[in-house]
């Protein structure tokens, strides 16, 4: 079976010419099916960009990077959209919409597929919020809910669509302990029951338990496994 992600040589920079900003530089990376990896790392290290370029929001420089089995180097604008449907996104901020309901924030995600109506997309949303424990709160409006419960919400919504791929930036840092455990070990649960890698960003130590792998950035490198091992010791 394919890697949902493959990277080889991926160097990006941030301006052009005697202003160009290196921010990563020749990384290698295969994430295999299933599995949950996160990126740790100081701020700065290169793992947001590298999780925007892995998502396609951004366009590839150097390097080669095949995700979903679609190659990015190259990659036109629609290809890049086509690959944006196929992952599911949970950032730091959930990015709810204060005036829909729940439901209706997590059936958004299938707005795009004009194969559902309203009705398939809506019952969709309250089964993925049942799933997240959040069958009572579905008629809720983000402002009625909790920072845990609305992160619930942005699971439910990041999976609604079934993706190929979860790829989530700090998604804890928000919480407390309790709410933060509770929201990546569900995540963790739902996509492993459909066999979804999950790569995550985080600085977050109370959650390195959940994964199967860490790996540590630094200078927009990653660090070899043993100097991984150490930096998230610390």
């Amino acid at each position: 079976m394919q890697s949902p992600i493959q990277l080889r040589g991926v160097t990006y920079a941030y301006g052009t010419g005697d202003l160009a900003r290196p921010v990563l530089r020749d990384v290698d990376l295969t994430v295999a099916p299933g599995e949950v990896v996160l990126l740790t790392g100081p701020s700065g290290s290169g793992k947001t960009t590298l999780l925007t370029l892995i998502g396609a929001l951004r366009a590839l420089q150097q390097g080669s990077a095949t995700v979903l089995g679609q190659q990015l180097a190259g990659a036109t604008e629609r290809q890049r959209t086509a690959i944006r449907r196929r992952i599911g996104f949970i950032f730091q901020q959930h990015n709810l919409l204060g005036f829909l309901t729940a439901r209706q924030n997590v059936a958004m995600a299938l707005e795009l597929d004009p194969a559902t109506t309203e009705r398939e997309r809506l019952a969709r949303a309250s089964e993925m919020l049942a799933a997240v424990g959040l069958a009572e709160k579905g008629e809720s409006r983000p402002d009625q809910l909790s920072g845990g419960q609305r992160q619930r919400v942005a699971v439910a919504r990041a999976l609604a669509g079934q993706p190929g791929l979860i790829l989530a930036d700090e998604p804890t840092a928000a919480l407390d302990r309790q709410s933060g455990g509770d929201v990546v070990r569900l995540l963790r649960d739902l996509a492993r029951r459909r066999g979804v890698p999950i790569l995550m960003v985080t600085h977050d130590p109370r959650i390195l338990d959940i994964a199967d792998r860490i790996i540590a950035m630094e200078d927009g490198r990653i660090l070899p496994a043993n100097e991984a091992n150490s930096a998230s010791a610390a």
